[in-house]
């Protein structure tokens, strides 16, 4: 289970001006550890957030959770309709990931932040799974922040693990010419196997592709070998 570290911040207000946290902000850095804590630290940035999930798993905590962090006071062009005119920043929890717009989460990070989304689901009810109380700073700004938390960030996978609606535990993925191979892995695994072409189709905690070699840095896994048993093999 993810621990939660103190580091605090002055960059932050005491209170919420009466409201109550109703949304999560998802935000990414654009820099890395430590450089980023150092910036939402510094008193000169004005900025910070409740909490920064860093690569390696690890939870800071800047700003108290009944107090308002810095982090999505800026509103242009919004696309989100829950904002009132009101600054977000007083009813909102803002969670920032290490990293750069381009980059996925590491699976460390994703474990980490999808355990504090709900523990922070749990502490306020007001906060649904849905895109409406779980964003993106971009819904808040689009104009300045239209990559943050960047493409790459998990929705799809982040909202159907809060709502456990995944289809399967594990999933074999083929491409073509590798369905020997996958149906060598699928009896293994005991799961079911789909073409690649339709693997966005079925949600599965864990996805296992044959075919090619490497991971997408995404928690799932690719494999190639020689032969389809050999291939099979490094699923396993």
């Amino acid at each position: 289970m993810p621990q939660i570290e103190w580091v605090g911040t002055p960059n932050f207000r005491y209170g919420r001006n009466g409201l109550q946290p109703l949304a999560i902000v998802n935000h990414i850095t654009a820099g890395y550890y430590p450089g980023c804590l150092d910036w939402m630290q510094h008193p000169g940035s004005q900025a910070s957030a409740h909490y920064l999930v860093l690569r390696n798993g690890r939870i800071l905590q800047l700003v108290k959770d009944e107090n308002t962090a810095w982090h999505a006071g800026i509103v242009s062009k919004p696309d989100w309709n829950l904002y009132d005119g009101t600054n977000p920043n007083y009813y909102t929890i803002g969670i920032e990931h290490e990293g750069m717009p381009g980059d996925e989460l590491t699976e460390a990070q994703y474990q980490s932040t999808l355990w504090l989304h709900k523990q922070l689901i749990t502490k306020y009810p007001a906060i649904t799974v849905d895109s409406r109380h779980i964003i993106g700073h971009y819904r808040i700004d689009s104009i300045n922040r239209p990559n943050c938390p960047g493409a790459k960030f998990p929705w799809a996978e982040l909202f159907a693990d809060l709502k456990g609606e995944h289809d399967v535990d594990h999933l074999v993925i083929y491409a073509d010419g590798d369905v020997g191979a996958a149906l060598l892995l699928s009896f293994k695994l005991k799961c079911p196997m789909v073409h690649k072409a339709f693997a966005e189709n079925i949600q599965a905690k864990h996805k296992h592709w044959v075919g090619v070699q490497g991971t997408n840095g995404n928690r799932n896994y690719y494999y190639a070998g020689s032969d389809r048993i050999e291939t099979a093999k490094l699923g396993l």
